[in-house]
């Protein structure tokens, strides 16, 4: 294997040009060339196929900085389809002239599945990313626990629905049973993705800063965070410290919920919960899905679970509850929130997600020349080894019917009654957290942020070189 191609697929997060840094430093040693697909699976679609050598002379190109977020080799959220045979003739054609013998894909689960359909047609290899730690499982037998059943059924022990698959096979939906094991941290396949840290740290970082508003003003504060699905982020952001979280693994509580931020707050006269975008009600329902909008994949666009909460909130707190205690003139007064929004998906990545982000790009590089055909690069932990690069068949991710459902938060890691980590999701967390960040990341605000060059330079894009170098199929 003398060529491989790497490309970014879905959102952006912060850890990608690590990823790919490390890649590209993998294949200088191994003396393969690397070339960048730009834009994703769009620039396979593009006859044209426009991409950048990222390592001439297997010497690697200064514009690739491994503490840059974003992707220098940018981003889309096109896919490859399983069923457009013509388009994946096509695309494997163009690979084969570009002399491509291997891809690795950078992305999460709607990657992966986009990845399935090129596998048949040369070696491919996914190295991780989400900022939502949804690629992966709770234990190696998680898939199995999906049951595909007829629509709008009850059944009896079937406890989640997976709301974002649409069966194209029928009027199907899937749900998960009851799982009957005992978990262990030690089970997790995946234990966690490059992005994951830094967008935690983003998030803590704006619980910390809401605070000091909340606690002066005498409000309530809810700060929402991104995970559509899946509460890890929130889960995270309880290291700075808010009261109270709400996560999208379990039905909100609401009348519990108004019981102990009434209790907080006539302690200590304010409140700040954290919520994460995809929260559900009593009923199950996605308390944000207020407009059922869609991204481009397809995905239902939550449009305001802070708001809607809010609106609650207000309605069961009332004005009288404020205005006897002379602590602002209503409950819509008293009651504000804050999105962190996509602040957490970009910026310069943390030492943990840049050093494991690199690792794994190596080693889906290793991969490839190893042989591997459908493979995923992972990064697993154990109480001996601590973190460890691990390698896994893509089909492992599937459940009986071909399908990848996201991973969510397991239910152990949350304390449901007190709206809190659980001591599990502790336990989960301290491996990732402790020593997250380095000398360099703080070095980074003074030198960087608060250079004085910064008030007379304009900002240049990084887009603006890697134009320069981008090649054409055919020129």
């Amino acid at each position: 294997m003398k060529r491989i191609g790497i490309l970014t697929a879905g959102g952006d997060t912060p850890a990608l040009n690590a990823t790919i840094h490390g890649a590209v430093t993998r294949a200088n040693q191994r003396r393969v060339e690397v070339v960048g697909f730009i834009k994703g699976f769009s620039s396979l679609f593009n006859p044209r196929v426009p991409h950048v050598v990222l390592n001439p002379l297997y010497t690697t190109i200064p514009e690739l900085d491994p503490t840059c977020g974003g992707t220098l080799i940018g981003a889309s959220r096109d896919y490859v389809d399983a069923d457009d045979h013509e388009s994946i003739a096509l695309i494997a054609d163009r690979l084969k002239q570009l002399r491509i013998d291997g891809l690795i894909c950078i992305g999460g689960d709607g990657t992966l599945n986009g990845m399935q359909a090129l596998s048949e047609s040369l070696p491919t290899v996914l190295a991780p990313k989400t900022i939502d730690n949804d690629l992966g499982l709770n234990y190696p037998s998680e898939p199995n626990e999906w049951q595909r059943v007829p629509m709008e059924q009850s059944h009896p022990g079937l406890v989640e629905k997976d709301s974002e698959v649409v069966d194209p096979e029928g009027p199907f939906q899937y749900v998960r049973k009851t799982s009957q094991r005992s978990f262990d941290l030690e089970q997790m396949v995946n234990y966690v993705t490059p992005g994951y840290a830094t967008s935690v740290y983003v998030s803590a970082s704006g619980v910390q800063r809401i605070r000091t508003t909340a606690e002066s003003h005498r409000r309530i504060a809810i700060v929402e965070v991104m995970g559509r699905h899946s509460g890890y982020i929130a889960l995270g952001s309880a290291f700075g410290q808010p009261d109270l979280m709400l996560v999208p693994e379990h039905r909100m509580n609401l009348d519990g919920l108004v019981d102990r931020i009434q209790e907080i707050y006539d302690l200590q006269k304010h409140c700040v919960i954290v919520c994460g975008e995809g929260i559900i009600d009593e009923h199950g329902k996605d308390l944000g899905a207020e407009e059922q909008s869609t991204d481009p994949a397809g995905n239902v666009v939550l449009s305001g679970a802070s708001e809607k909460l809010r609106n609650l909130l207000i309605a069961k707190l009332g004005d009288k509850y404020f205005t006897s205690r002379r602590r602002n003139e209503s409950a819509k007064a008293a009651i504000f929130t804050r999105k962190i929004g996509h602040t957490q998906r970009g910026g310069r990545p943390i030492l943990f997600d840049r050093f494991y982000a690199s690792q794994l790009g190596g080693h889906a590089v290793d991969m490839l020349l190893e042989g591997f055909i459908n493979g995923v690069a992972i990064l697993n932990w154990n109480r001996e080894k601590g973190f460890h690069l691990g390698s896994v068949q893509a089909n492992d991710f599937r459940d009986r019917w071909g399908l990848i459902h996201a991973r969510k938060m397991h239910e152990s890691f949350y304390d449901a009654k007190n709206f809190r980590p659980s001591q599990i999701g502790i336990d989960y967390l301290l491996p990732i957290f402790t020593n997250c960040v380095g000398a360099d990341d703080v070095e980074a605000i003074r030198t960087g942020l608060f250079n004085s060059g910064n008030l007379v330079r304009s900002y240049h894009s990084v887009n603006v070189d890697i134009n320069k170098r981008i090649r054409f199929l055919g020129a």
